[in-house]
């Protein structure tokens, strides 16, 4: 995935997040959800947003790779 110099709102990435939720699991939807009611910093809502952008149309091989830098991203934070 290529980097972006555009800084996406909290509103973006829930809003995408959304968007995305039937290729998602259950599990990361709500935790990724859940994540997004507090705070978080530009770099990690810019982040978030890139790894959630198109992929519905990633392969399955991509997504689970996404999958794991979500729950890294939720996880260390």
């Amino acid at each position: 995935m290529s980097k972006c110099d555009i800084d996406h709102s909290h509103q973006d990435v829930v809003e995408k997040l959304d968007s995305q939720k039937e290729y998602l699991t259950n599990d990361l939807y709500l935790e990724t959800k859940e994540y997004l009611e507090v705070s978080r910093s530009q770099e990690t809502l810019n982040e978030l947003f890139h790894l959630l952008k198109k992929y519905d149309l990633a392969s399955a091989e991509e997504q689970l790779m996404r999958d794991k830098k979500i729950d890294d991203l939720i996880t260390n934070s």
